[in-house]
Parts: C-alpha cells; sequence; structure tokens
C-alpha cells in the first residue's frame, strides 16, 4: 500500500547536537488542523507550564509547513499502552491511579489555576503523553478555546472533537464549557480502569458502550468487575470503586450535574471525602436504550467508531 505522506501528520523522535531528545510534529498538508489551529496550539502552550501539561520548545511556519517540537515523551501516547495486550500489563494500579490524578490535576490548572480558563475540547487516551516515569502530560491544545472574564458557556456551529468523547451537549448542540472536559475526563477515566475503549465497545449484556457497561455493573454492586484484568490482584479495591463513581459522576447527562475539575482533583485525593450517587450517564447506548428513545441511530450513521477527531458542520 502506498501511503501518501503529505495527507497524515508525522512525529518523529530525535537528538539535537547539545543531547537534548525532542519530539517534532509535522502536520499533514490537508490536517483538520489549518493554520488556525496550530497557531492557536502555539499560543496557548507558550503560555501554560505545569508539570501536567506537555511542554512546547518550539515551531516552525513555512510555506505549507507547520511543525511543532515538543518534550521528548518516552512512553509516547496513553492510547498505545493501555489497549494493547502486549504492554497494558505495565501500567499497573498505581500507575494509573498516577495517571488519573495526574490528568485531573493539569485540567485543573487549565479549567481555574493559569492566567486563563481553558477549554481544551479534544481530551483522550491519545492526547495524554507519558514520561519515562509514566507521569501523565496532556497533549494537543489545537482545538482548545479561551473564556474570558466570568464566561462560563459558548456555542459554536462548528462541532470539532472525537466521538465516544464528546459530551452530549457539545456533539448535538455544540454547546461547550468546563463541563465538556469534565465528560471526557470520565470516558478516559473509565478508559484507564478497564483497558477498553468507550467506542467500538460491546457486551453480551447488550451494552454497546463501555459508559453502559459501566452503569450497569456500578448499580448491581458489581463495580470492581470493570478492572482491566491486566493489573491483576494488587489494586486498592478503595481506591478503583472511587475512580469508577468520579468517573460516572463526570458522565452524567446534565452538566449542571457534573463535578468540576477541584471537586474531582478533591474526591480523588481524599478517603474520606462525601461523594453523591452518579445519575445515568449521557451516550449511555445499550439495546433497550435504543429501542425506548426517541434519540434516532440514523444521526449517528456518519459516525467512525475509532479515535480520530472529526468535525461536523450545521446547515444554515
Amino acid at each position: 500500500m502506498k501511503i501518501n505522506w503529505d495527507k497524515v501528520d508525522l512525529v518523529v523522535f530525535t537528538r539535537l547536537i547539545e543531547g537534548q531528545d525532542i519530539a517534532v510534529k509535522r502536520l499533514s498538508k490537508i490536517s483538520g488542523q489549518g493554520t488556525e489551529e496550530f497557531m492557536n496550539e502555539v499560543r496557548l502552550i507558550a503560555r501554560l507550564q505545569h508539570r501536567n501539561l506537555v511542554r512546547l520548545l518550539g515551531c516552525c511556519i513555512e510555506m505549507d509547513e507547520n511543525i511543532l517540537i515538543y518534550e521528548y515523551m518516552e512512553h509516547r501516547s496513553l492510547d498505545a499502552i493501555i489497549f494493547s495486550q502486549s504492554r497494558s500489563a505495565l501500567l499497573n494500579w498505581p500507575r494509573r491511579f498516577n495517571i488519573i490524578c495526574g490528568i485531573a490535576r493539569g485540567l485543573l490548572y487549565l479549567h481555574q489555576d493559569s492566567r486563563f480558563r481553558i477549554i481544551h475540547r479534544d481530551l483522550k487516551t491519545s492526547n495524554v503523553l507519558l514520561d519515562g516515569d509514566m507521569n501523565p502530560k496532556i497533549s494537543d491544545f489545537g482545538l482548545a478555546r479561551i473564556f474570558g472574564g466570568d464566561q462560563m458557556e459558548a456555542k459554536t456551529r462548528r462541532v470539532i472533537g472525537t466521538y465516544g468523547y464528546m459530551s452530549p451537549e457539545y456533539a448535538m448542540n455544540g454547546l461547550f464549557s468546563v463541563k465538556s472536559d469534565v465528560f471526557s475526563f470520565g470516558v478516559l477515566v473509565l478508559e484507564i480502569v478497564s483497558g477498553k475503549k468507550n467506542t467500538g465497545f460491546y457486551h453480551s449484556n447488550g451494552e454497546l458502550n463501555l459508559l453502559g457497561h459501566a452503569w450497569r455493573l456500578w448499580r448491581e454492586g458489581t463495580g470492581p468487575e470493570l478492572i482491566d484484568q491486566s493489573v491483576g490482584e494488587s489494586y486498592s479495591l478503595n481506591e478503583v470503586l472511587r475512580c469508577i463513581q468520579v468517573a460516572l459522576l463526570c458522565v452524567q447527562e446534565r452538566t449542571e450535574d457534573r463535578p468540576t475539575m477541584s471537586s474531582v482533583v478533591l474526591m480523588l485525593s481524599s478517603e474520606t471525602a462525601t461523594m453523591p450517587q452518579p445519575k445515568k450517564p449521557g451516550f449511555c447506548l445499550g439495546t433497550d436504550y435504543i429501542e425506548s428513545s426517541s434519540f434516532s441511530i440514523k444521526q449517528h450513521e456518519s459516525c467512525t467508531v475509532n479515535q480520530v477527531t472529526v468535525t461536523a458542520f450545521d446547515p444554515r
């Protein structure tokens, strides 16, 4: 098969003359991330400094070539490990819990502790990078947006993101806020705990996605069944149940029911924090839901079940 390299984003890892290892990302000439998104990513990352955000070292814009230079991340992206049968065992429970907490701290910084309120809009396993010690760093800010002042929500006619991680209000109505990122974080946590993708998930009991499966197990009191078998038996049951409960709180359908990231960090870090019981998740698909819901599956016939970032345009 012949590959047209002008149509794919290319990331290479190299070493500078000074001995520093770097990652170089060359955007495809017809990349979904255009010049506007590219410059947005450069401006944002250059201003942000946090241990759980990837560090931008430089960039290059010449003719139709857009290149980003990042700090080198030895273990690449989280999805390359967590969904790999041969590599997922590298992530024991303490490492998974550390990754979950690190991502939460990075999001809290974006939403509250940085000079700007930043909505990532495309948080997913492939946009979480792991360094040599398996510490997580959030990357890819091409779709991120800055909220000013007391702004809490925005609406767009151009819905951009990744199916499986999008919140219901964003995917259906173009509304996004910090709670959109919270929803994506909840999906990500369930994927880290289970080692399974939300999209493309199918269970014999009729659940068509990971959210539905996790929700059923939680209601039945069998939440620990969700944990990835490659973790083995050496895990903290209290931490696992806490992570599942936090994740289900994050993926609740109504935005007002979802916690803020400051509450999430508190719940993850405290064994005594009081946590409410979660309500039914958004996009909790199962056979009973499909049969009874007025939501037409035909609306999603064009949706893929992989982790490709997509753009959808509403008609005028």
